[in-house]
């Protein structure tokens, strides 16, 4: 089964990757991020507590992101297999991962980085045209990535699942690397 982790600083192509190989696998793409965003706009009241700290640019907290993502890979179409999208952010949510999926007889098959320059990711985002997405915000939503995500690249290297893709380029090409770098499809216990 192919049970991925995409990580990348904001902008840096996880969702795009994502949507297209999970619809090709048969698989749920899990996007934390657009949960949550979701739920702001539903107004439920994990979206109202996660609304003050999106908006700031800041990471939700990991109590938060924990339920969330105990609750969705529980779920029966993710059994087969998932890809993470924007979980885990820490090394401690990602701890916690090993711990869910252990107690969910689940495991990772690679861990795959989306490697782009800041400056090109400050670009794509203001692209966007989010509300949420402004120079500033952008900027310290970056800072946050480098203090508190980036660790988890060597957190994963060091446990020889980490996959690095130059995020920089065109989509199709980051696709087809990713493609060649993933066959045979992955197959986890």
């Amino acid at each position: 089964m192919t049970r991925l982790i995409f990580l990348g600083a904001p902008g840096a192509g996880k969702g795009t990757q994502a949507q297209a190989l999970a619809q090709e696998y048969g698989i749920p793409h899990i996007s934390t991020g657009d949960i949550l965003r979701g739920a702001v706009a539903s107004k439920t009241e994990l979206g109202l507590k996660a609304k003050s700290y999106m908006d700031a640019g800041e990471l939700v907290p990991d109590q938060l992101m924990l339920d969330l993502v105990r609750d969705r890979l529980s779920a029966e179409d993710a059994k087969v297999g998932w890809i993470l999208d924007g979980f885990p952010r820490t090394v401690g949510q990602a701890r916690f991962l090993d711990t869910l999926l252990n107690e969910i007889h689940q495991s990772c098959s690679h861990v795959v980085n989306f490697d782009v320059p800041d400056e090109a990711l400050v670009a794509r985002l203001l692209g966007r045209g989010r509300v949420d997405d402004t120079d500033a915000v952008i900027r310290n939503r970056l800072e946050v990535y480098h203090q508190q995500t980036a660790p988890l690249i060597d957190f994963y290297s060091n446990r020889g699942q980490l996959v690095l893709i130059d995020g920089s380029q065109s989509i199709e090409a980051i696709s087809a690397t990713l493609r060649q770098t993933l066959q045979p499809h992955p197959r986890a216990k």
